[in-house]
């Protein structure tokens, strides 16, 4: 199981870095009902990770998809779609991402952060006024509607079913894979939770530094995970 879970390790940092879930975290912590809010956005990131990798890897139990000797050409071909939308995520990163994260990390409220992210669907602008249930589905869009986390989770899917090993240990190294997917999100929750008033400085300082420094990691990631998605495509035609 170990080793299943560090192959997963790579995947769940192309999720950690995506920038927009966690300056979206740090709007809710601003947010009027701060505390609670930020508990179920959480709530709605896990879920979101959770769903997407669950009904990934129940689409391939029905498809019989596991270790094959001869593995059906679909499977190449998902491979190499998976690390176009990969490919393609880094290029819109690089070259689109910069003017809008930098917006993101000048704005001061909340209002302010969702006007810097307008691609955001309608029923989640007014997020300063949230109550824990939108806050909920704002996690789970913002996992739900970026093809690059799904793509992500599809990838953790495809390598937690190929593996050779027990379902026991696949569902340990899912856990693993989740916890630690999560965890770009779960920090700033709980430096809210614990540091209560003093997390304010912290929790902005990272907020900058995510939107100024995390494009060029983010890109680096996206590309790894496609190169091996694109070698496993290979081997299988």
């Amino acid at each position: 199981m170990v080793s299943l879970a560090l192959s997963l390790l790579p995947v769940a940092l192309g999720i950690i870095m995506s920038p927009l879930a966690v300056i979206a975290v740090v709007a809710v912590l601003f947010s009027r009902r701060a505390r609670v809010n930020s508990i179920a956005y959480l709530v709605g990131w896990v879920a979101g990770i959770v769903v997407s990798i669950g009904a990934a890897y129940a689409a391939l139990v029905a498809l019989d998809v596991h270790d094959r000797l001869d593995p059906p050409l679909w499977l190449s071909i998902l491979h190499l779609m998976l690390a176009a939308v990969l490919l393609v995520g880094a290029w819109y990163v690089y070259t689109r991402e910069r003017k809008r994260l930098q917006a993101l990390a000048r704005a001061r409220n909340p209002g302010e952060i969702m006007d810097a992210a307008p691609q955001l669907p309608s029923i989640l602008q007014s997020i300063e006024h949230f109550t824990p249930a939108r806050s909920t589905l704002l996690g789970v869009a913002l996992f739900v509607l970026n093809p690059i986390d799904v793509s992500c989770a599809i990838v953790a899917a495809l390598t937690l079913r190929l593996s050779d090993t027990s379902m026991a240990d696949q569902l340990g190294a899912a856990i693993v894979f989740v916890l630690f997917a999560s965890s770009s999100i779960a920090v700033p929750v709980g430096m809210l939770l614990v540091l209560r008033d003093r997390a304010e400085p912290p929790l902005r300082a990272t907020r900058r530094f995510i939107a100024g420094n995390s494009k060029l990691l983010n890109v680096g990631l996206l590309v790894l995970i496609a190169v091996m998605q694109i070698n496993k495509g290979l081997q299988g035609l």
